[in-house]
């Protein structure tokens, strides 16, 4: 083997060498990006526009794996925690699906019915009610407090929702626009109940919600009042 041959083969030997040194460093990289992205979960996306309001339906939706560490904590990962619900606004075709996008499911009884009424922010509920929380239902009715009455509408609901203060504007008896800020509520109600309070959110003055301590049911509550009045209060009616 002459001079050139032998320094054919050393360079052939050479690049063999620098060859398995790039697959090894190769390999290694790759294996160092899957330690950093592993493990991954899957997600769901909407294949098309879903418009607010809308169930969503299996079709709807694709599965897609992603990292782990890259995927939204809101994101569902069960196909079964967004099939049947309702998205609460309208969903770009591409959009992930997560939990706050999605309206609560119902937990409503057979003998149930859910209301929505909005209670004025600084006496209704002050902040302190909570969905799951039980609350009575207070309204008063008359215009003085001569001839008005504070009732009872119904006791021991359960609050279903309760959403953040919004402002809304309302014109008062002199034709001024006066700001009040309120809170919308959801309550679960039976049937008779919902009408009482229906009608008490549509000609009550004052509709409020009243929080209860934890535990307490109709069984500990015998003797309570359901109705106070003028009489009640000792305020002289007028003409007398």
């Amino acid at each position: 083997m002459n001079p050139r041959q032998r320094r054919g083969v050393l360079i052939m030997m050479l690049a063999g060498l620098a060859a398995v040194a790039l697959f090894f460093v190769a390999v290694s990289y790759v294996g160092s990006v899957n330690a950093k992205i592993a493990p991954t979960t899957t997600v769901y996306r909407a294949v098309k526009d879903i418009e607010a309001y809308s169930v969503v339906d299996e079709g709807d939706l694709e599965a897609v794996d992603v990292p782990q560490k890259w995927a939204a904590k809101e994101a569902s990962d069960e196909l079964q925690s967004i099939v049947g619900r309702r998205v609460a606004f309208n969903l770009s075709s591409g959009t992930y699906v997560g939990d706050d996008m999605l309206l609560p499911a119902s937990t409503l009884n057979e003998d149930e019915r859910e209301i929505a009424l909005t209670v004025d922010a600084k006496t209704g509920i002050a902040g302190r009610v909570r969905t799951g929380d039980f609350v009575d239902v207070y309204a008063i009715f008359g215009e003085d407090s001569a001839t008005g009455s504070s009732k009872v509408l119904v006791r021991n609901v359960r609050v279903v929702s309760v959403r953040g203060v919004e402002t809304r504007t309302q014109t008062t008896s002199r034709d001024e626009l006066q700001e009040q800020q309120v809170v919308p509520v959801t309550l679960a109600l039976r049937p008779g109940d919902a009408l009482a309070v229906t009608y008490a959110d549509s000609f009550a003055e004052t509709v409020r919600l009243v929080g209860l301590p934890p535990g307490t049911n109709s069984s500990n509550r015998e003797g309570e009042r359901s109705k106070v009045d003028a009489d009640d209060l000792g305020i002289p009616r007028g003409g007398e």
